[in-house]
């Protein structure tokens, strides 16, 4: 649908490697950071495997990727946007999301960081919560409509997000019709976070 994008297949939370796919592919405008895990355990049996692996990811690798985009948005003296995917699990607590809630937790403060520190430059940041999103992964996770009920139940909407009510959220946030809006997170949960 868009030809113009060219997507990097890497593994993020190797640094060096994605150092230099960032370098080679720029110059950039825009970032949308979308890559996560979700490893779900128990609280008390969170090993530390799956931490380390949610942090570089979740956390590590937007933090680094964001990073040298905007080091290239600065040194071209363009404004930009970047939105970072996070999770109503950044909001409310979920059993056996110790790690995944914690990981996204820090993703919304990473941004307003971001926000304030790269807003003299003219660069936006902002997050996107969505709750659970119909992808393909989302289908095999939710389909059981005995484990889906619990979460349905909880969203006033009724319903789990569908991929294009997460790209059109975060395409406004692209945007210039968002053109004051930075350090905010933007819940596309149905209501979940009301209820």
């Amino acid at each position: 649908q868009c030809p113009g994008i060219e997507p990097l297949c890497l593994d993020l939370a190797d640094w060096d490697a994605t150092e230099a796919a960032v370098a080679a592919a720029g110059p950039f405008e825009l970032l949308v950071n979308n890559a996560a895990v979700a490893v779900l355990q128990p609280f008390l049996e969170v090993t530390r495997a799956a931490l380390q692996r949610s942090l570089d990811v979740n956390f590590g690798a937007v933090l680094h990727v964001s990073q040298l985009v905007a080091r290239q948005m600065i040194a071209q003296g363009v404004p930009g946007a970047i939105v970072n995917v996070s999770s109503q699990a950044s909001q409310r607590a979920l059993r056996d999301h110790a790690v995944y809630c914690s990981t996204k937790s820090a993703l919304d403060m990473l941004s307003k960081v971001m926000a304030m520190e790269l807003g003299p430059h003219k660069i936006r940041v902002n997050t996107v919560n969505p709750t659970v999103v119909m992808t393909d992964m989302g289908r095999i996770n939710w389909s059981d409509p005995q484990k889906s009920a619990a979460m349905i139940n909880r969203i006033p909407l009724g319903k789990f997000a569908e991929v294009d009510d997460v790209v059109n959220s975060v395409l406004f946030l692209l945007s210039d019709k968002s053109a004051m809006t930075t350090g905010s997170s933007l819940m596309v949960d149905g209501g979940f976070l009301v209820s």
